[in-house]
């Protein structure tokens, strides 16, 4: 059995989205990669499948590093996981941030300069 159709299975029977931790947790000996590091071959393979295949894939990302299965993406859920599928809303438009104070000017030297203030500043060569 692939990796994919073991986390399709996985979501099936779990029916909200999952971390790839808690499908990994799940699977357990189920997955046929031995990888020392299975969350990166299941990230990857879910990765490259939606980008591979698109709307025809059969998993959708919903927040970064959850999934679930495009066909229970557009299902009423309860409420607690339903609200993991909400898109973000929109940033503030910039009139909507608070206005800065401009920066205040930096003092004025009353004192004017002379040829001592500049004598020695130079490189020596």
């Amino acid at each position: 059995m692939s990796t994919l159709a073991v986390v399709e299975e996985i979501l099936r029977e779990t029916a909200v989205p999952m971390s790839v931790r808690e499908i990994v947790e799940r699977a357990g000996v189920r997955l046929p990669s031995k990888s020392k590091t299975p969350d990166t071959v299941v990230a990857r393979d879910l990765s490259m499948d939606i980008k591979r295949k698109g709307e025809t894939s059969l998993f959708v990302r919903t927040s970064p590093g959850r999934y679930t299965l495009r066909t229970l993406a557009g299902v009423v859920m309860p409420a607690d996981s339903a609200a993991m599928l909400r898109p973000a809303a929109p940033p503030p438009s910039m009139s909507a941030l608070p206005q800065r104070k401009p920066a205040a000017a930096a003092p004025s030297s009353t004192r004017a300069r002379t040829d001592s203030d500049v004598q020695g500043g130079g490189f020596a060569g």
